[in-house]
């Protein structure tokens, strides 16, 4: 029993990150590499991204099951809070602000459409993010937008061009470079990965 919980949240998160993974052709890419390379996918994911309609009562489940509350983050239309266990992945769980100010966010159409059981992206730690794009490239994965965040800087974002469902923008594969062992997200950029993934929708 001295395990029960981590059990069950090592469940949680593989069963989650798996299903990711299942529908998202640029993370089937990215796994089967690091499989060849004999690491696979879950050693060098940074953080999981969970959107809802309601973010303290989606939490709960991962609550239970040792997470801790950390960061509030606020952009333009959107929110999200952080939350971290050691051993796992940080988890963002974002939603749109209530009323007026949330007018616009694409989340609640997204999650309207696609619920709150899926992850929206996985993030994946890379040590150089130019090559890392060049090599997915090679490999038939697009990224869409520009690298967020400046070279040599703490942390730097792209994400993978949109998986589509049903004709809409599903998921993404997140690549994040990170220096200086900072381990926190950066306001201005999330809302920059959040806009590059709507231009890149509308491109595709």
């Amino acid at each position: 029993m001295q395990y029960e919980n981590e059990r069950r949240l090592e469940k949680l998160v593989n069963d989650l990150v798996d299903d990711f993974v299942r529908q998202n052709r640029a993370a089937q890419t990215m796994k089967r590499l690091l499989d060849e390379a004999g690491v696979g996918i879950r050693p060098v994911v940074d953080h999981i991204t969970v959107r809802t309609m309601d973010v303290d009562k989606r939490a709960k489940e991962f609550t239970a099951l040792g997470y801790v509350e950390g960061e509030r983050l606020e952009y333009n239309n959107w929110w999200a809070k952080v939350y971290r266990k050691p051993g796992y992945p940080a988890l963002f769980i974002d939603q749109a602000f209530d009323g007026e100010r949330g007018k616009g966010a694409v989340i609640p159409p997204w999650v309207k459409k696609f619920g709150d059981r899926t992850l929206h992206h996985v993030a994946v730690q890379v040590n150089d993010i130019e090559f890392a794009i060049a090599q997915l490239k090679k490999h038939g994965v697009e990224c869409t937008g520009q690298i967020v965040g400046e070279r040599g800087g703490p942390l730097r974002q792209i994400f993978t061009a949109p998986e589509k469902r049903d004709g809409e923008p599903f998921s993404v594969l997140e690549l994040a470079e990170r220096h200086f062992g900072f381990a926190g997200f950066a306001p201005p950029q999330a809302d920059g990965l959040m806009q590059s993934t709507v231009a890149g929708a509308k491109k595709a």
